[in-house]
């Protein structure tokens, strides 16, 4: 019994020991990736009028970013596993800080589509590249609720940047530039330094962290190793077989939901807000109001998966929340209801994110890890916001409504529960990944 105790102290120490380590700073660093790939938003109340965009060019220059970072995702994650991830991620952040910094010198729509585009392919791979670099280094049992917490940073940016951004607006005529100049400049530089720090700070892999003391580092090693070693049972699949799988582009259409509501609310929320007579300064206080409500929920959403060891419902409710609340939302007229059901779509929207990924990794072959995570989450990002925002656009043009362009949305978040259930219970009927059974 004591040997038992004792093992459960080592595990808890040291997990606890990777997750102090680890998690801070790159919750940080993704804070600053949202931050920098959203704060076009709360800029476009001030550039849009400045450099001529029209709502359909809005929504174009805001996909392009997402277009990019198909393209470019998948190799990203490649390379950060040849390279390590202090070498990549750091080259991720200093190039996408000083990308975006730079949106600070567009002239018009064609310069502002190509640094939008160029910053997508600078920025693509870090979200899969950190939840790879995750698996190394945190059990399964312990992944929902830590990759919960990583993602806590992508409600948190704009809980922090919407008010933020809305002082920085206010910066308007100093040094002759105008408030949304200042915005990219400060916002983007931040990130430069901590791709620095990268350098510095991050351990590639747990046999080379001496942070931990040696029976740590021994029991993680041998405990990732060990579960390395039962993924790579499942049958490994060849990177041009892999996307050939429905059930990979099943898993990110899926994604795509949440990945829209998150995209598309993050770009034109604050102009749907602002549309109800709010000032600037008001837009970003009441635009950061749920996203502070949807980092609570999804971090014990995490929580509650990784407790009870469910990942199927876990995943498929906060889906349903993202199609009810964008539903209703099409149906208010006032600023209060509006701003209820748009909470509600971001709780479902990031509540989704620890379960679902949890889910997904434990479905991939070791081997096609990098490239499947990668592939998921650049195809869902594609749609979701390469393909979203740009029909919000149209049809905000199109009707002169904010609300009834969330209805495309709508109709995506019923296909991907559909979707969702079917593969799960594809998985469980085959006992050991819907990836394996696929390619039986």
């Amino acid at each position: 019994m004591e040997t038992i105790q004792d093992e459960k102290r080592l595990e808890s120490e040291t997990v606890r020991k990777v997750t102090w380590r680890l998690l801070p700073f790159l919750m940080l660093c993704y804070l600053f990736a949202f931050i920098d790939r959203g704060n076009i938003g709360m800029a476009a109340l001030q550039m849009n009028q400045d450099i001529g965009l029209s709502p359909k060019m809005f929504g174009f220059a805001s996909s392009l970013f997402f277009i990019a970072y198909f393209i470019f995702e998948v190799p990203s994650n490649l390379a950060l596993q040849k390279f390590g991830a202090r070498k990549w991620l750091a080259r991720i952040m200093i190039s996408w800080g000083l990308i975006s910094a730079s949106t600070a010198l567009v002239q018009g729509p064609t310069s502002l589509y190509f640094v939008r585009f160029i910053l997508g392919a600078a920025e693509a791979g870090f979200f899969p590249g950190v939840v790879l670099y995750l698996t190394y280094w945190v059990p399964s049992a312990y992944r929902a609720r830590i990759v919960a917490l990583f993602m806590v940073a992508i409600p948190a940016a704009s809980f922090v940047a919407s008010p933020v951004s809305a002082l920085l607006l206010q910066m308007d005529g100093i040094g002759g530039l105008r408030g949304w100049h200042w915005l990219f400049v400060l916002e983007g530089l931040p990130t430069v330094l901590l791709g620095l720090v990268c350098l510095s700070f991050l351990t590639d892999r747990p046999d080379q962290a001496h942070w931990l003391n040696e029976q740590q580092r021994q029991w993680l090693v041998a405990t990732m190793n060990r579960e390395a070693a039962s993924r790579a049972a499942k049958q490994h699949i060849p990177l041009w077989k892999l996307f050939s799988q429905p059930h990979v582009w099943g898993m990110a259409l899926v994604c795509a939901c949440a990945s829209a509501a998150g995209s598309v609310l993050n770009v034109w929320q604050p102009q749907l807000l602002r549309s109800f007579g709010l000032t600037v300064m008001q837009t970003g206080l009441v635009n950061s109001i749920p996203y502070l409500i949807a980092s609570v929920l999804m971090v014990w959403w995490g929580r509650h998966s990784d407790r009870t060891g469910e990942r199927r419902w876990h995943t498929a409710v906060p889906l349903i929340l993202i199609g009810s609340g964008l539903a209703l939302a099409t149906l208010a007229h006032t600023l209060v209801p509006v701003v209820l059901l748009l909470t509600m779509v971001l709780i479902g929207a990031y509540s989704f994110k620890g379960p679902f990924w949890a889910m997904a990794s434990s479905w991939l072959a070791t081997g096609s890890a990098a490239a499947g995570l990668a592939g998921i989450n650049a195809v869902s990002n594609l749609i979701g916001g390469g393909v979203m925002v740009n029909v919000y656009g149209w049809v905000k043009s199109a009707t002169g409504s904010y609300a009834m362009a969330l209805l495309p949305m709508v109709g995506l978040s019923v296909v991907s529960v559909a979707i969702l259930l079917v593969l799960s219970r594809k998985s469980r009927a085959a006992g050991t990944g819907a990836l394996k059974e696929a390619v039986r």
